[in-house]
């Protein structure tokens, strides 16, 4: 799915380093002055690559990554940006679905999905009257699935669907207690996509 070139001038000065994606079918890619948005079928994702020296340049089925006289920061950096183009792409055709258990030894932990399904309250965790509310990532969603003690977050953004699942096990942080001892919490038991592609 991808390649990598490496071409150096005869000079040994000046050198590129660089890396191609592939754009899946289905899919669509703008990029204008490094920020890349991704159309497909689930919606539009879209993020920036300011922060990082590099051209990229997009043909009709690939886009190429490439650093100019590059380091190793600088060649680290260009599949680093593959993989997000990659996970973007993911997202609009696939999205991610990560499920969630919540774990107690006595004090049964309730959960409470609001607000269209983008914010979440924790009762009764470790018997405390304390409410634990957390507001979801944008495009970030919540639900229950079915089963006892678990629910699923739901998103095309990886990072803010993972973001949101440590945001809800965060706010079960045990405090002032031995951890090995008190395992209570909502703990990420399963990394999935909300729909497989068809060919697979």
């Amino acid at each position: 799915q991808m390649g990598c070139c490496l071409s150096v001038q005869s000079s040994g000065i000046n050198a590129e380093y660089g890396d191609t994606v592939k754009i899946p079918d289905g899919c669509s890619v703008k990029i204008d002055r490094r920020i890349v948005t991704v159309d497909g079928p689930r919606g539009q994702l879209k993020k920036s690559f300011k922060h990082q020296q590099c051209e990229l340049t997009l043909h009709k089925k690939s886009i190429d990554i490439k650093v100019h006289i590059p380091n190793r920061k600088a060649v680290a950096c260009v599949r680093t940006i593959c993989s997000h183009i990659n996970n973007m792409f993911t997202g609009v055709q696939q999205g991610y679905k990560y499920k969630m258990k919540s774990v107690y030894a006595h004090f049964p932990i309730n959960i409470n999905i609001i607000n269209d399904n983008t914010h979440v309250e924790v009762h009764n965790f470790l018997g405390e009257k304390f409410v634990r509310r957390v507001n979801l990532l944008p495009g970030v969603t919540c639900k229950p699935t079915g089963n006892k003690d678990e629910i699923m977050v739901e998103g095309n953004d990886v990072e803010n669907v993972s973001r949101s699942a440590a945001l809800i096990q965060q706010s079960t942080t045990v405090r002032n207690k031995d951890i090995r001892k008190f395992l209570d919490g909502v703990y990420v038991s399963e990394k999935t996509f909300i729909q497989e592609l068809e060919d697979e």
